[in-house]
């Protein structure tokens, strides 16, 4: 017989998430208003979705769905059913820089507290219906983010599916904090490699330490005078991309230059992080190369925030232009736009301003939820419908009250958040 619930119980909010994992969540019958499926399609109404063993197994109308004895049922008038967010660049053993700047986390704060930090973090993060993230450096902290995704695979902490890449490869030289004196020798933050034997032997390093993804800066600030420039050239980029494809991984490419741009899209890089001096032919090129573009304008518009403007106070800074300039021209050029924000720049959990200001700098609030559903799961090179709201796929699930692809604001308006199939958000 089914239970109506109009707040749903979880033992997920009172037992140890471990002995959550171990506990297979009872059929669950959702009835939202109207679904979004991530496919970029209209919103449906008038169907229900049964979840049960961790999936999804009917989108359909209610009176059609058979359902189990023990199914509990969720009635959700106002709201709107969702895949789980994804979010395809976020440092989750950073915190923001206005809190402590980059350096100082880097050098001062020791493994154990940015671990700990972490788990804080994912556990915001999961709360605000951002279930899988994409994490592209640990910024000094080793493999801590292999550990991390052990940790929330077993169920010992809340947090999203991770994803991760380890340590970041960057041209010797090009990154490490800044000021010291010649002779000290200060942590990198990442892994260095000065020729293309070196960058071989760290992309195959990373594989053994158990990366998911290979992450590799294009360009940096290493400039005469300090400014971005190209790092490594077409062909270690390539050997970088023919190695990591070799394991059935991708290869991304942290890029803001257009000559990084072009030299990683060329390599044959997934996707390209930042992207913000990209000029139409350099999107136009990664257009024609299926290069998709993760553009992170969260996270600049952060940084001119830490540095004194107030959004809506004034003249947007230039470097808050410059971007909302590079997400048009990439939009004109039929890029592809998948969601990644750079989060730990900002607040974990307000993963959501990367969709709003993508919605500001061009996107329809459709096209932003794409971003971050199907469009992200295709970059994860998922083939199980996650991203997705359709029978089989994974019942990783959103529900926000109101229509957020009529306002994408409403995605922060969190009802309830469901991770293969048990409520890990109740509702409040």
């Amino acid at each position: 017989m089914l239970r109506s619930l109009r707040f749903l119980l979880l033992a997920g909010q009172a037992v140890a998430p471990s002995l959550l994992a171990a506990q297979p969540a009872p059929p669950l019958l959702l009835v939202p208003d109207r679904i979004v499926d991530g496919s970029g399609a209209a919103p449906r109404t008038g169907l229900a979705v049964l979840v049960d063993s961790g999936r999804i197994v009917a989108v359909a109308p209610r009176a059609s769905i058979r359902t189990p004895r023990d199914t509990r049922v969720l009635e959700l008038p106002g709201t709107t059913l969702l895949p789980g967010l994804i979010d395809l660049h976020s440092h989750v053993l950073l915190h923001p820089y206005n809190e402590v700047p980059w350096d100082e986390q880097v050098l001062r704060e020791g493994l154990g507290e940015r671990v700990a930090r972490a788990t804080v973090h994912l556990a915001r993060t999961l709360d605000a219906g951002f279930t899988t993230l994409r994490d592209l450096g640990t910024e000094g902290a080793g493999s801590a983010d292999v550990g991390l995704r052990a940790a929330l695979a077993k169920g010992v902490i809340p947090g999203p599916r991770l994803v991760v890449a380890e340590q970041a490869i960057v041209m010797r030289g090009s990154y490490a904090p800044r000021g010291f004196a010649p002779e000290v020798r200060v942590p990198i933050a990442a892994e260095e490699a000065g020729n293309l034997p070196e960058l071989v032997s760290a992309v195959r390093g990373q594989i053994a330490r158990g990366a998911d993804v290979i992450k590799v800066y294009a360009d940096y600030r290493w400039g005469p005078d300090g400014s971005a420039q190209p790092a490594f050239t077409v062909e270690e980029l390539r050997a970088a991309v023919e190695i990591a494809t070799s394991s059935g991984r991708p290869l991304v490419a942290h890029a803001s230059t257009a000559e990084g741009m072009r030299r990683a899209t060329l390599a044959g890089v997934q996707t390209i992080e930042h992207g913000d001096g990209g000029t139409p032919e350099v999107f136009a090129l990664m257009r024609e190369r299926g290069v998709i573009l993760v553009p992170t304008v969260a996270a600049g518009h952060a940084i001119a925030q830490y540095g004194g403007w107030t959004p809506g106070s004034g003249p947007e800074p230039t470097r808050v232009r410059a971007k909302r300039a590079s997400v048009r021209a990439a939009l004109d050029a039929g890029v592809t736009i998948a969601n990644g924000s750079d989060v730990g720049v900002f607040t974990h959990g307000d993963n959501v301003r990367e969709l709003e200001l993508l919605v500001d700098y061009g996107l329809t609030p459709m096209q932003a939820i794409v971003a971050a559903t199907s469009t992200a799961a295709r970059v994860l090179r998922a083939t199980d419908g996650l991203g997705e709201i359709r029978d089989g796929a994974p019942a990783d699930l959103l529900i926000v009250r109101g229509d957020p692809t009529a306002n994408v604001r409403a995605l922060r308006d969190v009802h309830t958040v469901l991770q293969r199939g048990s409520v890990v958000r109740a509702p409040r």
